[in-house]
């Protein structure tokens, strides 16, 4: 079981790490504030299709094809993040972009078998409110600074 949840655990504490240290630390341009709720959209939607659909070839495909398309989306910054971030943050988004995929398979691996599912419905409602808290308090933050 501690195999399982692991990477979700370690992937959440270095989210923290990343929104509450270095994001607020340094501010977040425009496009980081549309950019990572889209993000957190795109994880969500893998989860998400988890919880909704039952595990059948297709629909396996159709998660790996998600799980994909996150993984690749997430490091769409990573050209700007260059230029801005500092190399600990590098190192943690590079941490992330590792952990990214084996959640997924985790992830897969419960829903093929069909245990601790209520950890993907858990991670899909943290995915929700970690998305709603981007979209709202970066707009606040940025409308008070303006």
């Amino acid at each position: 079981m501690i195999f399982l949840i692991a990477p979700f655990f370690l992937q959440g504490i270095l989210m923290f790490f990343d929104e509450f240290y270095f994001h607020h630390r340094r501010g977040l341009p425009a496009w980081e504030r549309i950019g990572h709720p889209l993000d957190t959209l795109s994880v969500l939607a893998c989860f998400a299709f988890l919880v909704f659909y039952v595990p059948t070839e297709m629909n396996l495909k159709i998660y790996i094809g998600l799980c994909i398309f996150s993984s690749l989306f997430i490091t769409k910054d990573e050209f700007i993040h260059a230029k801005k971030c500092a190399g600990g943050e590098h190192w943690l988004h590079s941490s992330l972009f590792i952990l990214h995929p084996v959640v997924f398979f985790m992830g897969g691996l419960m829903w093929m078998r069909q245990i601790h599912l209520d950890l993907l419905v858990g991670q899909s409602f943290a995915l929700i409110i970690f998305m709603i808290y981007q979209v709202i308090y970066w707009s606040l933050r940025e409308k008070s600074q303006q």
